[in-house]
C-alpha cells in the first residue's frame, strides 16, 4: 500500500500518492491516508510518523475558504 491523498479541486476529485504532488491550492481535503509501516518502528520511522500530523495541518491550511 502506498500513500493516498485525495482532494477536491475545481469540482473534481484528484488522488495523489506523493504528498509533494498535491497542489498548493485546492477546495477540500477528501482523504489523508499516509502509509504507516508496521511496528516495531525505528527512531527515524517515529520521526516520519509524527511529521504526518504537521503535514495534515499544513494541508488543511491550504484549503480555499
Amino acid at each position: 500500500m502506498s500513500h493516498k491523498f485525495t482532494i477536491l479541486k475545481d469540482g473534481k476529485k484528484k488522488t495523489y500518492s506523493k504528498y509533494e504532488d498535491i497542489p498548493l491550492s485546492f477546495d477540500n481535503v477528501i482523504a489523508f491516508c499516509p502509509k504507516i509501516p508496521n511496528g516495531p518502528h525505528t527512531d527515524e520511522q517515529h520521526e516520519e510518523i509524527h511529521a504526518w500530523e504537521h503535514r495534515f495541518k499544513e494541508l488543511l491550511a491550504r484549503e480555499k475558504m
